[in-house]
C-alpha cells in the first residue's frame, strides 16, 4: 500500500485580493447605514419624549376640566392651580394647558424659560433633565427657551435635544428650531406639540 499524503494548498494571491475587494464593497455599503443609526436614535428619543409630553399635557387639561375649569385670579394675571399626584401646576385659566410647574402663578400671561423647564419636570414622571442655560448642555438632555408664534404672538416653549446643538457657538433663539438641531415646540395656549427634526 502506498502512503498517500495530501498536498496542502493555501490561498493564492488572486483569491486573497478578491476576498479583500468583496469585504471592502460590503463595508462601503454598511458604513453609511451605521452612521445613520445615531440620527435615527436622536429622532426616536425626541419623538418619545415629545409624545409623552403631549400625553401629559392632555392629562393635565383633563384634570383642569374635572376640577370645574378654575380660572385663577384674573385681576393679577395668575394662572389656575391644578394638582397632579400632589404636584402643583399652573395652567392657563382659559384653556387649561400647563403654563408653569414651579408654583409661579404670575407667568400665566408671559411664560419664561424657567417655566418651560418646570413644566417638563412637573408633568413627566422620570423626566429627562432640562435647562435654560446654554452653557449647561453637557450636563442636561434638553435645552429650553421661549419664542413667540409668528401668527398669534403666543409664547411657546422650545425643547432642544441638547446633543443636537452642542456644537453650536450660540444659543438658539426665535424660530431657529425650524432649521437647527432636533426640537419639539409646545404652545401652552392650545396644547399643541410639534416635532422638528433637522438631521441631514
Amino acid at each position: 500500500m502506498r502512503n498517500r499524503q495530501k498536498k496542502q494548498q493555501g490561498f493564492t494571491i488572486i483569491e486573497l485580493i478578491i476576498v479583500v475587494v468583496i469585504l471592502g464593497l460590503l463595508a462601503a455599503a454598511a458604513i453609511p447605514r451605521f452612521t445613520d443609526v445615531s440620527s435615527d436614535a436622536e429622532d426616536a428619543a425626541l419623538e418619545g419624549v415629545a409624545g409623552g409630553f403631549a400625553s401629559a399635557v392632555g392629562i393635565v387639561r383633563g384634570e383642569w376640566e374635572l376640577s370645574g375649569r378654575p380660572k385663577g385670579a384674573a385681576s393679577t394675571g395668575a394662572g389656575a392651580e391644578v394638582s397632579m399626584d400632589q404636584v402643583l401646576l399652573y395652567v392657563d385659566g382659559n384653556t387649561g394647558y400647563p403654563v408653569s410647574g414651579d408654583n409661579n402663578a404670575a407667568h400665566d400671561e408671559n411664560i419664561q424659560a424657567a417655566d418651560c423647564a418646570s413644566i417638563m419636570q412637573s408633568i413627566l414622571q422620570g423626566a429627562p433633565t432640562v435647562s435654560e442655560d446654554f452653557a449647561n448642555l453637557e450636563e442636561t438632555r434638553y435645552f429650553t427657551y421661549v419664542t413667540q408664534d409668528s401668527t398669534t404672538g403666543n409664547d411657546m416653549c422650545v425643547y432642544y435635544l441638547a446633543n443636537t446643538i452642542k456644537n453650536e457657538a450660540n444659543a438658539p433663539s426665535g424660530d431657529d428650531y425650524l432649521t437647527l438641531g432636533n426640537a419639539f415646540v409646545y404652545n401652552p395656549r392650545n396644547g399643541g406639540v410639534s416635532i422638528h427634526s433637522n438631521n441631514q
